[in-house]
């Protein structure tokens, strides 16, 4: 395909994951508060949204604010994050950031990229989290459903496995209106329908508009 031919496609299909879903928003239960969004992103890396939903009502009860987050002791953090994995590293960072948050911005999430990048465990991914869902900017956030949907739709190779290029690829075809919902329905669509193992290509309603061949091959 054209990159014009991209772009036209992957309209359609957004259409069509409207259609579908159109209340899709972050499944990462932080209740409208910033600085949660923050921490449960980085809890979620390598973890299912699920565990870290779970995970975060005893977490934000324990530590409700960055402040408490702050001064945990670092033990007790480790075991409330354990089941999320990698929990020595999670802990230290979440605790960390919320310490860069209230010693440089006063408490307050940054609405800038660069400064969000600053903060420990904190990456181009959960940043345009932050950026599309607290404050509302067109962005693109390449999770694993993202990388993997866009690749079968045909929009990269499927081998590209790169975020941050696949980020500025689909920066050029999503137009900027739709691009951040765009990501949180490919995640929807993404648990539903196309899955890693076993995609459910024959229930496809992508496919079945036309829209993807990769079920075909």
């Amino acid at each position: 395909m054209t990159k014009k031919e991209k772009k036209r496609r992957l309209v359609a299909i957004h259409d069509q994951l409207a259609a579908l879903y159109p209340d899709a928003t972050c499944y990462l239960q932080y209740g409208g508060e910033p600085w949660r969004l923050l921490v449960m992103g980085r809890l979620s890396a390598q973890c299912t949204d699920e565990r870290v939903n779970a995970v975060s009502v005893k977490l934000f009860e324990r530590y409700p604010t960055p402040h408490a987050m702050a001064e945990a002791d670092i033990g007790e953090l480790e075991g409330l994050v354990r089941s999320c994995g990698l929990y020595r590293t999670k802990a230290a960072q979440i605790r960390e950031a919320s310490a860069v948050l209230l010693r440089e911005h006063g408490g307050r999430l940054p609405e800038d990229m660069d400064a969000l990048l600053r903060l420990p465990g904190v990456g181009r991914k959960i940043a345009n989290l932050l950026l599309g869902d607290v404050f509302g900017h067109s962005v693109v956030v390449t999770d694993t459903h993202c990388i993997r949907i866009c690749g079968r739709w045909g929009m990269y190779p499927e081998k590209l496995k790169n975020p941050a290029k696949i980020e500025q690829i689909l920066k050029e075809l999503l137009p900027v209106e739709i691009a951040t919902d765009f990501c949180h329905r490919v995640v929807a669509f993404g648990r539903e329908y196309c899955m890693a193992r076993q995609p459910a290509c024959d229930a496809c309603p992508v496919g079945q508009a036309g829209l993807c061949e990769w079920g075909r091959k």
